[in-house]
């Protein structure tokens, strides 16, 4: 007679399902965005307002692409200034150049 609890098989939960079953069928959710929102405000060139979140600014790539700073919870608020400062002027002047090499691709029309 087998264990029910033998090690090659995940215990039961309360719907009789065992729970390696349920993480291979379904992913697993998001978690809640934090309610004691620590935003910060960034008023950009456009006159409109960016909010910041724990994860940092947005990196335009030279690819078009977008990613994040990967240490930006560990960078001090100097450190945060000075790249928001940088990261700004950058993406701005990578926008621009992507625009105009779309702008410059023939139409297909």
């Amino acid at each position: 007679m087998a264990n029910e609890n033998s090690p090659n098989t995940a215990p039961p939960t309360s719907d009789g399902a065992n729970v390696s079953e349920q993480s291979s069928n379904q992913p697993l959710p998001l978690p809640e965005p934090p309610t004691d929102s620590k935003a910060t405000e960034l008023n950009v060139s456009t006159g409109t307002a960016v909010k910041l979140d724990h994860l940092g600014p947005m990196v335009v790539n030279r690819d078009g692409t977008l990613s994040r700073i990967s240490n930006w919870e560990q960078m001090t608020e100097i450190e945060r200034q000075n790249t928001l400062r940088i990261l700004g002027k950058r993406n701005q002047l990578r926008m621009e150049t992507l625009k105009a090499a779309e702008d410059a691709k023939p139409s297909s029309e």
